[in-house]
């Protein structure tokens, strides 16, 4: 009963103001500098390999000087269904999960202006506006299995150290405290805590799901010098929202009264960002069947707002159950993510077909918080020595058959985890083939793409100083459909 009053008065304490929480990764650093192809379905159908073939709205987030390929104005939109599978292995059990999401890929408008010149000079402005997605972050995935050598219980009880309860951590330790999931060794001295857990054998399990995108607002404005070369330059608005939601729990083997049945961690967080940034790109015709392209992306500089809600549950053999909420948690920081090269060769084949190959450099370690109330010494550290350079290959080809154009493409990310560093058996590379069809009938076309995709992932659900905790190896395919109508005028 003594826990219990005190969890009382701590606890509406706290809950009369919001707290600020520092929880930003690696992990999260990684997933906000990422993109994948999507877009528009021709795009899509293509696996994005537009770098120096130009002429789709969706290069207007890549390479901006595709803009002055377009000989009139277009009003384009994509509504595009995207499913998820994450099969995860743990403790040798796998298990599969789902998550389909209904978006939209892209909005947006042309407006093309001609200029009469009969010799050398610009050949036409074009304007653009509007918006691609450039992430989507909608997956569910879950795990069970038995774990014989530790607990969560053992993170927290090593977390609260010789703390007293009420400096615990009101998201973690302090809600497994006052849910008697660990206990200190007396009641009045706070020198080490016990887990309440007996023995090892537990059931572990987990299931998380995730919801969100990051997409760009585009101003792009470019031209046409010459039939020869096109230049372009982009000035994006990004914004990001990820909501994650995840339940832990184990549940023990013990028939012993008055011990742990089992317990539940439920940890909530959403993040919100708006990032300005800058694409500045270049196409080169030297004759009519070449085109190359080059393009440079700034750093997006965002500000970013977490906020944090978690709840503990524990439920103990005879009937005894507990149950304790966090504070609101909230945050305020801004992130920079990497800078981005990309290099581009396309081949036009007369009225027959294209092909497009576009190479992506980016630095995954240069991605870093800052903030003026917290200096992210630790984690900017871990973004330096986990994350390295990753090389993206895409190529792409569409053939034309009187008004019916049949595409598809293929595209690799190599790992961007340093050498030596250790993720389970994941080494989170990507690859994808894509495949689509077009029908265009005057000035009215419409498109169908398909873009499926692979990566892997490692997940731990805790972490131990002096031991090795059983992660999660998660393989996630994705299926983007997509359909983009689009009017030339």
């Amino acid at each position: 009963m003594k826990r219990i009053v005190k969890s009382i008065l701590v606890g509406t304490s706290l809950l009369l103001t919001t707290v600020s929480v520092i929880a930003q990764t690696d992990a999260d650093a990684f997933r906000y500098s990422g993109t994948s192809i999507t877009g528009t379905a021709r795009y899509t159908a293509m696996s994005g390999a537009f770098g120096a073939l130009g002429g789709d709205f969706s290069v207007l987030s890549t390479n901006p000087a595709g803009i002055g390929i377009y000989r009139s104005s277009e009003i384009s939109f994509t509504p595009s269904i995207f499913t998820a599978t994450t099969k995860s292995t743990f403790s040798g059990n796998t298990s599969s999960a789902n998550k389909t999401n209904f978006n939209f890929g892209n909005a947006g408008l042309i407006l093309t202006n001609k200029i009469r010149n009969e010799g050398d000079g610009w050949k036409s402005w074009s304007f653009g506006f509007g918006y691609n997605r450039q992430d989507n972050y909608n997956s569910y995935m879950r795990f069970e299995g038995k774990n014989q050598d530790n607990s969560m219980l053992d993170h927290f009880a090593e977390e609260a150290g010789s703390q007293n309860y009420s400096d615990l951590n009101s998201f973690y330790e302090y809600l497994a405290y006052y849910t008697y999931l660990i206990n200190p060794d007396n009641d009045t001295a706070t020198t080490q805590y016990t887990p309440a857990i007996s023995e090892y054998g537990q059931t572990q399990r987990m299931s998380k799901e995730t919801r969100g995108s990051k997409g760009e607002t585009v101003f792009t404005f470019g031209g046409n010098y010459n039939n020869k070369l096109y230049l372009g330059v982009t000035m994006g608005i990004s914004s990001i929202n990820y909501t994650e939601t995840s339940i832990y729990e184990e549940v023990t083997n013990s028939n012993v009264l008055d011990s742990l049945k089992n317990y539940q961690f439920e940890e909530n967080f959403t993040t919100d960002g708006t990032g300005v940034n800058f694409k500045f790109g270049m196409i080169y015709r030297p004759q009519d069947a070449v085109r190359f392209g080059i393009a440079i992306h700034t750093p997006t500089w965002y500000t970013m707002h977490d906020y944090y809600k978690n709840f503990m549950t524990s439920r103990f053999i005879g009937g005894q159950s507990y149950y304790e909420d966090s504070p609101d948690g909230s945050f305020d920081y801004d992130m920079t993510t990497p800078f981005k090269a990309l290099g581009s060769l396309g081949f036009i084949f007369g009225e027959q077909g294209v092909f497009g190959f576009d190479y992506e450099f980016i630095d995954y370690s240069s991605a870093h918080f800052n903030s003026p109330n917290y200096a992210f010494f630790d984690e900017n550290r871990n973004i330096e020595s986990k994350y390295d350079v990753a090389h993206t290959f895409r190529a792409g080809t569409e053939w034309r058959y009187q008004n019916i154009s049949f595409r598809g493409g293929v595209s690799y990310m190599t790992s961007p985890i340093k050498p030596g560093v250790t993720n389970g058996d994941s080494d989170y590379s990507k690859r994808g083939f894509s495949a689509g069809i077009g029908f265009k009938e005057k000035n009215f076309s419409i498109d169908l793409g398909y873009l499926h995709s692979q990566s892997n992932q490692y997940y731990q659900p805790y972490t131990l100083s002096l031991e090795a905790v059983p992660g999660v190896k998660n393989d996630l395919t994705t299926h983007n459909f997509t359909v983009t109508c689009g009017y030339k005028f």
